[in-house]
């Protein structure tokens, strides 16, 4: 049997700033009268994509929005949406409270160009 696949949610270029500008690269006397560069950044995520590659603004923007969801900033922003719109993030949250307990941290400081732990109260 196999596992059906549901769609949670989409993301689009209504969830983006697109921002152009001019750009080096291809195109010579082109790139210098054309904003065909492309920037792309998802709003919730804070995720970044630019494309400067091409001389069409159309392909840079495509590949633009590519990068951007590639990016290591969407896919975690990605999982933990996937998670929450599935109910699970409470979960998540639990396991990240208690992984980031000062318990389970330890602290390192920089002296003499060492890193060290840090001493807790008490112990000196």
């Amino acid at each position: 049997m196999t596992k059906r696949k549901e769609l949670l949610f989409s993301v689009t270029l209504a969830d983006c700033r697109v921002d152009t500008f001019r750009s080096g690269g291809k195109g010579g006397q082109h790139q210098n009268t054309t904003d065909s560069g492309v920037r792309i950044t998802h709003l919730a995520s804070g995720a970044v994509g630019e494309s400067r590659d091409e001389r069409s603004q159309h392909m840079n923007k495509r590949t633009a929005f590519r990068r951007m969801a590639e990016s290591e900033r969407f896919r975690k922003w990605h999982r933990i949406e996937c998670a929450r719109r599935m109910g699970r993030f409470d979960a998540i949250e639990r396991e990240t409270d208690r992984a980031m307990n000062p318990r389970n941290l330890q602290i390192d400081v920089q002296i003499d160009g060492r890193w060290v732990p840090e001493e807790t109260e008490g112990t000196q």
